[in-house]
């Protein structure tokens, strides 16, 4: 296959086992988070949205020749049955997920969506990487998607997410400085304080792990 024509989840994993990344370095590779990679694992037939088309496009068109083969051939007479059953495998991925309070509010982002569907708002989050404490991942991870310091209050458990299968970890944490701006251009649109009592107009209810709405309400 010399040119793709409309990447999907399973032709992004496809070219990510070409290249032999993990969801890390590919993520890294196309300059986006882990968290959209492990989502074309889980949904092969998401169509990313145009912009990271083209970032897909380019990784594609600067690999080496032998990666273009391998690739070929890993897509070579596959159909949709044969695609999920011989697409990568989603790697073991851990999220910590990072519930910042600040007297009556709490902090949001509001993401890009993986798809064409639009955004989303969300609470900030990164990827657990291997020998990292989930605590450290959650503190690093939310100063550097947005700019803001914060400590650890309590676990409130973790969970296989509904949607992602993805493993998430959540934690309440208390903000101590810095100001609320978008340091993650690519995923993100926004970055924002919200009140507590107003989370749900922002993100379903039914999509909010419920210890998290019951630390919300317990610390109104």
């Amino acid at each position: 296959m010399e040119v793709v024509d409309t990447w999907t989840g399973h032709l992004a994993c496809t070219l990510q086992s070409a290249l032999r990344m993990t969801n890390e370095s590919f993520a890294n590779r196309l300059g986006i988070s882990s968290r959209t990679v492990a989502t074309w694992h889980a949904d092969p037939d998401v169509v990313p949205r145009p912009e990271m088309q083209q970032l897909l496009d380019s990784v594609f068109e600067g690999a080496p020749a032998a990666v273009r083969k391998r690739f070929a051939l890993m897509t070579a007479g596959t159909g949709p049955a044969e695609a999920a059953a011989t697409g990568p495998k989603a790697q073991a991925l851990r999220v910590a997920i990072a519930v910042v309070v600040r007297n009556d509010d709490v902090l949001l982002v509001c993401r890009r969506a993986d798809d064409a569907s639009g955004i989303t708002w969300q609470f900030p989050a990164g990827v657990i990487k291997p020998g990292v404490r989930p605590e450290t991942a959650t503190i690093r991870e939310t100063l550097d998607e947005t700019g803001v310091h914060c400590a650890i209050r309590q676990s409130l458990g973790e969970r296989l997410h509904p949607a992602t299968s993805v493993h998430c970890v959540y934690f309440l944490c208390e903000y101590l400085a810095g100001e609320a701006t978008n340091s993650d251009t690519v995923e993100n649109v926004d970055v924002t304080w919200v009140p507590k009592s107003a989370v749900t107009r922002f993100i379903p209810a039914d999509n909010i792990y419920p210890p998290i709405l019951a630390a919300l309400e317990e610390d109104a």
